[in-house]
């Protein structure tokens, strides 16, 4: 025969197991969808920087070419300044930003460029291209390469839509000697109006939003799993006083009773639970086989 606290271990283990189970299939819900989301999560919020980079750089392009080229243009035939030039600017700020985000890259490309550092490369005439077939499109952004070498990309096109922009990029007669003593006459000429001649592009490595979407999903799980302990402690708890212990008094007694022992304490009747319930009928059985007892003593 069972010893109440042997039938107590036994709904224990049978409580831990369904709370075991439950903990098991949530994690692997959350793990199969959780982990995804939160990489979408992530490639976004990097997504999105990558597109207030580009905003800030076409900011810088647009103060430099109406602010600070106009009043440098009287000495660009002697001297030529590169802080007169929007794509210079928007480089050198871009440098600075770089050095808060290490992992982004800002460059922007053009086919037909006046500093050959600016110059295309394969899949960056790819995209310029992309931009001149269809003028209309606002930015293209993809994943390119493969393994550890995946990288993340956000383009938009760099259109001459100022006037200002033709004349050191029209004709090399146009432009300023100074700047054709530095780079000469071979680059960065022929451009016409609302013409794409290049793209902005911001490269992040693929590395990058898939350790945010880690960090996040292990900091989540780790939560989750405090969050059960304590719930799985608080649960244990109300079963031993709520169930487990009003039960044992309850077989104690039964027991108790099978040996010819009458005289147990009555169970505690407050409450309303199931359990209490179970008090009132028990006392109320034990009453009964006392006077069924006294009665046959009588006789």
């Amino acid at each position: 025969m069972k010893k109440w606290g042997e039938i107590g271990m036994g709904l224990r283990l049978k409580f831990n197991l369904c709370l075991g189970a439950i903990l098991l299939i949530g994690m692997l819900v959350f793990g199969f969808q959780g982990h995804r989301i939160l990489q979408q999560n992530a490639l976004d919020e990097v997504m999105g920087t990558a597109n207030l980079m580009i905003e800030s750089a076409l900011a810088m392009r647009s103060y430099t070419a109406t602010n600070i080229k106009p009043l440098l243009e009287p000495r660009l035939e002697v001297e030529f300044l590169p802080q007169s030039v929007s794509a210079f600017a928007a480089s050198q700020v871009m440098a600075e930003v770089k050095k808060s985000y290490p992992e982004y890259t800002y460059k922007e490309a053009a086919i037909n460029p006046t500093n050959p550092r600016d110059r295309a490369t394969d899949w960056e005439v790819d995209l310029i291209n992309a931009f001149r077939n269809a003028p209309a499109t606002p930015f293209i952004a993809g994943e390119r390469g493969t393994g550890d070498a995946r990288t993340l990309y956000v383009a938009r096109p760099i259109q001459i839509k100022n006037p200002q922009c033709l004349a050191c990029h029209s004709t090399p007669r146009a432009a300023p000697s100074s700047m054709i003593r530095i780079y000469g006459e071979a680059n960065g000429f022929g451009w016409n109006m609302n013409e794409v001649i290049g793209a902005q592009i911001v490269t992040i490595p693929m590395s990058v939003p898939l350790k945010k979407a880690d960090t996040a999903f292990y900091a989540f799980v780790a939560f989750l799993f405090g969050v059960f302990v304590l719930i799985f402690i608080a649960l244990h708890i109300m079963l031993s006083y709520f169930v487990l212990k009003p039960l044992g008094r309850m077989g104690r007694a039964a027991s108790e009773i099978s040996t010819g022992n009458l005289n147990v304490p009555e169970l505690d009747e407050s409450g309303k639970d199931e359990v209490s319930k179970l008090a009132v009928v028990f006392n109320r059985m034990t009453r009964s086989l006392k006077k069924a007892m006294q009665m046959l003593e009588r006789q």
